[in-house]
């Protein structure tokens, strides 16, 4: 069976939906679960309809972000955007912007370009990959303005901590592709994961943390308060940004 994208397969009905896999490096280490492969005929159509726009694949190798979109512009990059409802929303408010998302999972991804090809928005790209495989193969040093780090999977059982995604190791590697100046922006709904990543972040070479106290940060304009979010609010649930710069 193969790794690529374009190897799309009928599951055992094939009125109920088609196997699609996300490519990735072979024994490459990942933080997530694969939790759907299956996708709707209609979110299988999105592909056939929107994936030669939008996507992305780990095996071409290093792209140029001005070749891909067509001019040069500040580049914005997230790892994990979920259903992509708040990375389409960023792309649609910010113009002016580039933006890139990489996600694993099919069905968010097709609801993505679904979305955006309908409604018309250029300045965004999608990988369906594994994030690590996808910075250390495509993206070019010093060529991210801002790097964004939604909500990601807390594995909150201690025994399941060694799978957070954010570890002194992924900053360290997550370094290189900033721009000078460029931000790292974290949020988080979990409050022992805030404290782990501001732990982290706060000890981290060449990282300074934009918050005047060394804690977190007010949310930015630019990020969108989800629906997921505002129904945690509701329930009194905090949410946390942590924003650093790098600073070489």
């Amino acid at each position: 069976m193969s790794d690529s994208l374009d190897f799309i397969a009928p599951v055992e009905n094939g009125e109920e939906g088609f196997l699609i896999k996300p490519e990735f490096k072979p024994k490459s280490i990942r933080s997530f679960v694969i939790r759907a492969g299956r996708i709707t005929v209609g979110q299988k159509a999105a592909f056939d309809t929107w994936w030669p726009s939008y996507g992305l694949s780990l095996y071409n190798g290093a792209i140029d972000p001005q070749v891909i979109f067509g001019r040069a512009a500040p580049l914005v990059l997230e790892i994990g955007f979920g259903m992509g409802d708040s990375l389409l929303e960023m792309a649609k408010n910010e113009p002016d912007k580039d933006f890139i998302g990489i996600e694993v999972h099919p069905p968010g991804v097709g609801k993505l370009i679904n979305t955006a090809g309908k409604e018309g928005v250029k300045n965004l790209r999608v990988y369906m990959a594994d994030a690590m495989d996808v910075l250390e193969d495509c993206i070019p040093d010093a060529s991210i303005d801002r790097l964004q780090l939604y909500f990601p999977d807390p594995w909150h059982k201690k025994k399941h901590n060694k799978r957070r995604i954010l570890q002194p190791a992924f900053v360290q590697k997550l370094r290189p592709k900033l721009k000078s100046g460029g931000v790292f922006h974290m949020a988080t709904d979990w409050q022992a994961y805030a404290e782990h990543m501001l732990e982290v972040m706060n000890v981290a070479e060449n990282y300074a943390n934009l918050s005047p106290e060394n804690g977190y940060s007010a949310r930015p304009e630019y990020r969108p308060i989800t629906k997921f979010e505002k129904r945690g609010e509701r329930l009194g649930h905090g949410v946390w940004d942590l924003l650093f710069q790098h600073r070489p």
